[in-house]
């Protein structure tokens, strides 16, 4: 199978590419080549630049494709570029949407993949519900072959994630005994991902005819409170976690591109379906748990100074700051 990945050196994408050509997929990756990513020497790179349409174009003519999967998608215009370039190139055209997409706030914490769609909180999320609409609408009226497939909150070796970050933040305050904001009163319920469990659902989905035309989330079934999310992080680290917990509204209201993640996302209770997955890829099963896989990652940022990044903690300090003094309220 000749498949080609649009994206493929980031969180999610580089487990996906590794699975790939581990299962004998002929991988061909088209992106920039910014970042530096050990991928099977036998992956093919295609050399482009997305935001170039034309050259995107000219550098993939005369391929065609078993299945694309595009990892960076966010807008309708992004999509209507693909679906120009690939119609008639491609027997499925995989689209990576996000589970921000359901209906928020939840009627049920069970989500499948018929649960309604729409996100007031979030532009993220109302930009991909857009681009499906658009792939769903060419797929009835022309046939196109789209899969729709929504990650929710997936972390691989760079990604530690918690409600107000995915960077080394968390980590770097446990160590210094700084507290750490937990959105709620921290007992909502989550789901957490690791990369290499999602490659599977989306591997296994390549050159499954079931899946064209159909949309499908592909998440762990462990489910955890946010408290136990901080507290497992906090034990694989060996400390005794300082956790605040502040009202998500009074987030938002103090960092509002923190609080349009949590109102429109994290802050509610969610726990997915995952009958679909299952049953479109038989055998599909995660076997990664949090506490494993959040304990690979830490391992590996520690063996990688140079990408521990902590971006969020001036945000973290404002919040507390706002929080103690009353501001907001």
């Amino acid at each position: 199978m000749k498949v080609l990945f649009i994206g493929g050196s980031g969180n999610i994408s580089t487990s996906c590419a590794r699975l790939a050509v581990e299962q004998g997929i002929e991988l061909h990756i088209f992106n920039r080549g910014l970042r530096s990513v050990d991928l099977p020497e036998s992956v093919r790179r295609i050399a482009g630049d997305c935001s170039d349409a034309a050259g995107m174009k000219q550098a993939l003519a005369g391929h065609q494709f078993d299945a694309v999967v595009n990892f960076v998608v966010y807008d309708i215009d992004q999509a209507e570029r693909d679906i120009q370039i690939f119609t008639g190139r491609t027997n499925q055209y995989v689209f990576i949407s996000s589970a921000t997409v359901y209906q928020k706030p939840p009627r049920h914490y069970i989500v499948k993949e018929d649960t309604p769609l729409g996100n007031p909180f979030w532009e993220y999320a109302q930009k991909k519900i857009a681009v499906e609409g658009v792939l769903m609408q060419v797929f009835h009226e022309r046939g196109f072959p789209v899969t729709v497939v929504r990650p929710s909150f997936t972390y691989g070796d760079e990604w530690i994630p918690t409600s107000m970050s995915i960077d080394y933040t968390p980590v770097a305050r446990m160590r210094k005994g700084l507290p750490l904001v937990v959105h709620g009163d921290g007992t909502s319920l989550w789901v957490m991902t690791h990369a290499s469990d999602f490659a599977k659902g989306l591997v296994g989905l390549l050159g499954c005819r079931d899946a064209v035309g159909e949309a499908v989330h592909i998440t762990s079934d462990e489910v955890l409170t946010w408290n136990q999310v901080y507290e497992t992080i906090a034990r694989v680290v060996g400390v005794e976690p300082s956790l605040v917990h502040i009202p998500s509204k009074f987030i938002a209201r103090i960092h509002p591109q923190i609080g349009c993640g949590l109102l429109g996302d994290k802050a509610h209770s969610v726990v997915f379906d995952n009958s679909k997955i299952k049953r479109l890829v038989p055998g599909f099963r995660c076997s990664v748990p949090f506490e494993q896989g959040i304990a690979t990652t830490i391992a590996y940022l520690d063996a990688h100074p140079e990408k521990q990044s902590a971006g969020r903690n001036a945000a973290i300090e404002e919040i507390l700051q706002a929080w103690r003094s009353g501001s907001g309220r």
